[in-house]
């Protein structure tokens, strides 16, 4: 009897299959789908926790929307009584117009000579020195110091407003928005003055409309690829309107970025710099020779720039910057301290930036400004020859009474008490003893002066003390928040083994219900208004409804839940590594050598990995857990020598990043690294897909041929760039860019739109074998072809792991693109790191343990330092924007800064599922959970480092070190975990997806 099925049954049972292999598909759809959606929840809480806990903790502070009149000066003074804006409001202008000009970074030491050896940035600018040492009674050279943050638009805002920025405005300087408060360009334009702007648009932003449309014209301020066209704009468009145009305008801004520029791309100490310097030399000159007696020229620098040529910090070079006044009149002077040289550093004789807007507004006849808090410079007033005591004086009553003015207001508004200002109180009502006792009197006219000026000094000290209060519950709300996310993740990613995937179903329906009750709770306490903000509340009611929820499902589960300790060795060392870290936090000296102290702790991860390979009894386990191991180690060293110190580590430390520790440029021997990872890169990762069998099918393609063109379009990209910035080929300097971009954008696309779209199609790094007898035998003429009856599948016990690393690969290309040529050689060590993380973990069974989340979040943490970034804001190498394109556009340019400075904890993200798929059959069953729960704890890794950085932060707010260390940490720390989510959501777990249904096309629906 034939054994063989009819084919009935065998219909039967092939239409069986399918509909099992339809429903597991449906099945494995909506888990994956509930699974992403659960994750987002997680997302929302970290992100209303970063918002309560900066809401409170970022200063701010209140604007005032009073205006100070012309009519209505703060103080009574009988000659100067019944005045007009054509000569002068609240004192007698000295200058009709005035042409201001801003070289922007430009640092005081810039200005004056050095003898011995000089850098490329001394004694190229020396027009501003000249001429304060050779005509005292018509220039000053002065150190003019920056109130961090130092980013251009914070410094504007001061330049204008005379007032402190706050923390929380450098979020804006992509984009500012207007100045509303009392301003001096608003000032000029009611007084019916026109204005000219010429260069950087962000005076655009913050005052739209203010300028003459005719005679402006605003340049793009973010390509600070490009030194000259902006420069060569605003002196093309400034001299015609100082020949021929001067009664056009009354006051003209032109704003140079050039110098600024120069530092972003090559650092202070480069020729390029020299030449920038140079030139804005001969512009002054040529200013200088076309001004009339009746035209105040101001050059000033909006802030200095650190030994990269970077800023945002409170370093002193970014602090320092230079101001200089010229009249071809002799108005100034030095007689009230008989210092007629300028001052020989920064330290000697500063004045702060805000005592510009005072100083402007009196010489040019306006009002000053209703919230300003600087002094007028003494130089400006103080007059030519004999000290003019009285008019000093008098500058400084006016100063000191507006100042007072706003005081009241301010304590109105707020609704606090006259006490908070009663030192700055006191001084007033002993200045103004002074000044009404003896007006005519020389010695009391002078002590009046000083008086005023300690209460100037007084009232800044009394204000930056009240603008530092942070809102402390709102504070707390936030820490609350993020801990919630923190223990919730704990649970779900290591205390949850007896759940699946698909009980994300359960969490999501009790949270959501939850969530909606919060949210009714938290609109009803707003409508009582028992707090400021009904958003807030509501907020808060969708934070703690959905974090109960949470907590009442895991209550409810059928199998309980267990606390998420560990239960192994390897547990153990994840937490104790992850905790050290935390807690370290505290700490100024830890936050500051964070760097090394993961070096120390993936040396310790490695020597662990070693003895737990000496005592596997496999051979074969054995040695190549040993290798592995040693190799994570070496590459962790070799790593550990791309460096880029931070001010505070000096002088133990050693920038090898750059060619120098003042350039921002490569050196020449770096752009051998982009190559010889064109060639070692794919080779070695061929190696690791041989060692599975798996180098076959999609793999040869995009490992063999597509990763390694790839790389090497990156090194000749990099090549490129070098030679643009050293002048090394005669070719245009236009089509050379238009090169680079056209060459930068290729390689993306391919990344990006070839590399995705070929991932999501394509099959299984596999390959069949027959058995040499039937594979290499010819059939005789006529006979009937049979079937194999036996075939081997190349690539089969690692399915999963060889086709999702190529979605790892083309993050890994774009990254290396976007890196310097240190940095691109720290993600191909990275790389490498990683593929031998797997093995280590696959050699001792580890794919469940916590261990390799953890270890990979560390990788990611340890390379950011590695590729080029510290945690301060002058680090972020914003020239990344301008890779692939020529111009800033929204929301690439963002993007690319973004993949520039957390590519290694973007790499270490999308790896993330490897931990668990490496060395995995096509047909496991429950791997989506197993990937749910390694991206969670990696998550969790982030997270708890975010909570540290936060709760430290908000502790030691009232640390001397807190702007300079701490609070850009926590915000590194916060972006990091926000981009971590998003791509271990998004990118890794939606990957996966691809993944399975690639496989199980082929071998079914496990």
């Amino acid at each position: 009897m034939d054994p063989s099925p009819s084919p009935r049954t065998k219909d039967s049972s092939d239409d069986s299959i399918t509909r099992n292999n339809k429903r597991r598909a449906i099945q494995f759809k909506a888990a994956h789908g509930m699974l992403i959606v659960f994750f987002l929840w997680i997302v929302a809480l970290h992100a209303l926790g970063i918002y309560f806990f900066t809401k409170g903790f970022l200063l701010t502070r209140l604007v005032l929307d009073h205006v100070s009149q012309c009519d209505s000066p703060p103080i009574a003074i009988q000659e100067l009584s019944a005045r007009s804006s054509s000569a002068g409001c609240w004192y007698p202008k000295t200058f009709d117009k005035a042409i201001i000009i801003i070289i922007d970074a430009l640092r005081y030491d810039f200005t004056v000579p050095s003898q011995g050896n000089p850098h490329h940035f001394h004694n190229a600018l020396e027009v501003l020195y000249e001429t304060a040492v050779q005509q005292p009674e018509t220039a000053f050279l002065l150190p003019f110091i920056a109130d961090p943050p130092t980013a251009t638009l914070q410094r504007l805002k001061g330049l204008t407003t005379g007032t402190l920025p706050t923390f929380i405005d450098v979020g804006s300087n992509f984009g500012g928005t207007a100045i509303e408060e009392d301003n001096l360009v608003a000032q000029l334009r009611h007084a019916g003055k026109t204005l000219v702007h010429l260069g950087d648009d962000t005076w655009h932003s913050l005052f739209p409309s203010y300028f003459d449309a005719n005679l402006t014209h605003a340049y793009d301020s973010f390509n600070v690829w490009d030194l000259h066209t902006v420069d060569n704009g605003v002196t093309e468009h400034l001299m015609p309107l100082l020949n021929d145009g001067t009664d056009q305008w009354d006051v003209v801004i032109g704003h140079y970025l050039g110098v600024d520029h120069a530092g972003h791309r090559y650092g202070p100490d480069h020729a390029a710099m020299n030449d920038k310097l140079k030139q804005m030399d001969r512009v002054i000159r040529d200013i200088m020779s076309a001004l009339d007696n009746e035209t105040l020229l101001v050059v000033m620098g909006d802030h200095g720039m650190d030994t990269k040529g970077d800023h945002g910090g409170e370093s002193d070079d970014e602090v320092e910057a230079a101001l200089w006044m010229y009249s071809k009149k002799a108005v100034f002077g030095h007689g009230h301290n008989a210092m007629t040289q300028p001052p020989p550093t920064a330290k000697d004789r500063p004045v702060g930036q805000i005592d510009l807007v005072p100083t402007l507004a009196l010489l040019l006849g306006m009002p000053i400004p209703f919230n300003n808090l600087g002094s007028p410079i003494s130089e400006a007033f103080v007059g030519p020859g004999q000290a003019k005591w009285k008019d000093l004086a008098t500058v400084n009553a006016l100063s000191s009474a507006q100042i007072q003015r706003y005081q009241d207001e301010y304590l109105l508004a707020r609704g606090l008490g006259q006490d908070v200002f009663s030192s700055a109180r006191t001084l007033w009502e002993t200045a103004l003893t002074s000044w009404n006792g003896a007006p005519d009197n020389a010695a009391s006219v002078r002590e009046a002066f000083t008086a005023f000026s300690r209460h100037q000094m007084e009232n800044l000290r009394v204000c930056k003390s009240l603008w530092a209060r942070f809102d402390i519950p709102s504070m707390l709300y936030g820490v609350t928040i993020l801990g919630c996310a923190v223990v919730m993740l704990a649970f779900y990613a290591r205390a949850t083994t007896a759940f699946r995937a698909e009980d994300s179903a359960l969490f999501l329906r009790q949270i959501t219900l939850s969530a909606a009750l919060g949210l009714a709770f938290g609109l009803s306490i707003g409508s009582w208004d028992v707090t400021p903000g009904s958003l807030d509340t509501s907020l808060l009611g969708i934070a703690g409804g959905s974090v109960a929820g949470f907590a009442y499902t895991m209550a409810a589960f059928p199998s309980g839940y267990p606390l998420p300790i560990p239960t192994s060795t390897w547990g153990w060392l994840s937490v104790l590594l992850t905790i050290l870290q935390a807690v370290g936090f505290a700490s100024n000296s830890f936050t500051i050598w964070e760097d090394e102290i993961l070096l120390f702790f993936l040396g310790t991860f490695a020597f662990v990995c070693l003895a737990a390979s000496l005592r596997q009894k496999a051979p074969a386990d054995r040695v190549l857990g040993l290798f592995q191991s040693s190799l994570f180690f070496v590459l962790t060293r070799v790593a550990s020598l791309s460096r880029l110190c931070r001010e505070e580590q000096m002088p133990y430390c050693r920038s090898t990043y750059y060619s120098s520790v003042t350039s921002s440029t490569s050196a020449s021997w770096q752009l051998f690294i982009p190559y010889t990872l064109s060639m070692l890169l794919p080779s070695l990762m061929k190696g690791y897909y041989k060692g599975t069998r798996s180098y076959a099918g999609s793999a040869i393609l995009w490992i063999g041929v597509v990763l390694r063109v790839g790389l090497l379009a990156s090194a000749i990209y990099w090549t490129l760039d070098a030679a643009d910035d050293n002048d090394w080929l005669n070719i245009n300097k236009d089509t050379l860019r238009f090169v680079k971009t056209s060459l930068a954008q290729l390689t993306l696309g391919i990344t990006f739109i070839a590399g995705t779209t070929y991932y999501a199609w394509a099959t299984p790094c596999i390959s069949i074998e027959l058995p040499p007898q039937e594979n290499g035998a010819a059939a005789p003429a006529g006979a009937a072809t049979t079937k194999p009856k036996s075939m081997s599948v190349l690539g089969y016990g690692n399915m999963h792991g060889s086709r999702y690393l190529l979605l790892v690969t083309n993050w890994v290309l774009a990254i290396i693109l976007l890196q310097k040529p240190m940095g691109g050689g720290s993600i191909g060590i990275l790389t490498l790191q990683i593929l031998a993380l797997l093995e280590i973990l696959d050699s001792n069974d580890l794919s469940r343990s916590a261990v390799g989340p953890v270890m990979l979040g560390m990788l990611g943490n340890f390379h950011f330092f590695k590729t080029g970034h510290q945690a301060t804001l002058s680090s972020i190498q914003w020239e990344s924007a301008f890779i692939a394109l020529k111009t800033i556009r929204y929301p690439w340019s963002p993007i690319l800064v973004v993949l520039n400075a957390y590519g290694a904890q973007i790499v270490t993200a999308v790896a993330v599922p490897l931990v668990v798929l490496w060395k995995q059959p096509p047909r496991k069953k429950g791997l989506l959970g197993d990937v749910a729960m390694a991206v969670a704890t990696h998550i969790l890794y982030f997270a708890v480092i975010n909570l540290a950085t936060t709760m430290w932060a908000g502790w030691l707010r009232r640390h001397l070190m807190l702007f300079r260390i701490f609070s850009p940490r926590f915000m590194t720390g916060a972006a990091a975990l926000l981009i971590v989510d998003f791509m271990g959501i998004i990118v890794a777990i939606g990957g996966y997806r691809w993944n399975v249904v690639s496989v199980s096309q082929v071998f079914g629906w496990a």
